[in-house]
């Protein structure tokens, strides 16, 4: 439980610090935007060090799954971008990629 909120959590801050910038640079919006969505950013890097998983390598890998999941989330509750069935299959790959990499090992 805590290393899946941990994911999201770092996932919010990713996406969300990414997103703030997205729309400071490409829309328009004023600095201020841009200058929470460092903040967000940073904020992710640090989450991220408070999974106990011991390889770096191997956590930032299944962020990447995570964030592949958020992301379709985001767009689609905040952008308003409604994801298809080939995004969410893609979705679920991503995710069964994460449990392989994320699997006890011995």
């Amino acid at each position: 439980m805590r290393a899946t909120a941990l994911f999201v959590l770092a996932g919010i801050a990713e996406i969300g610090g990414g997103y703030l910038i997205w729309q400071w640079l490409r829309e328009g919006r004023p600095g201020w935007y841009g200058l929470l969505g460092g903040i967000a950013l940073v904020l992710y890097g640090v989450i991220a060090t408070w999974q106990l998983f011991p390889s770096f390598g191997r956590v930032y890998a299944a962020y990447g799954g995570v964030f592949i999941v958020l992301s379709l989330l985001w767009g689609w509750l905040v952008d308003k971008k409604t994801p298809d069935s080939f995004d969410w299959t893609g979705a679920f790959i991503c995710l069964l990629g994460v449990a392989v990499i994320l699997w006890p090992r011995s």
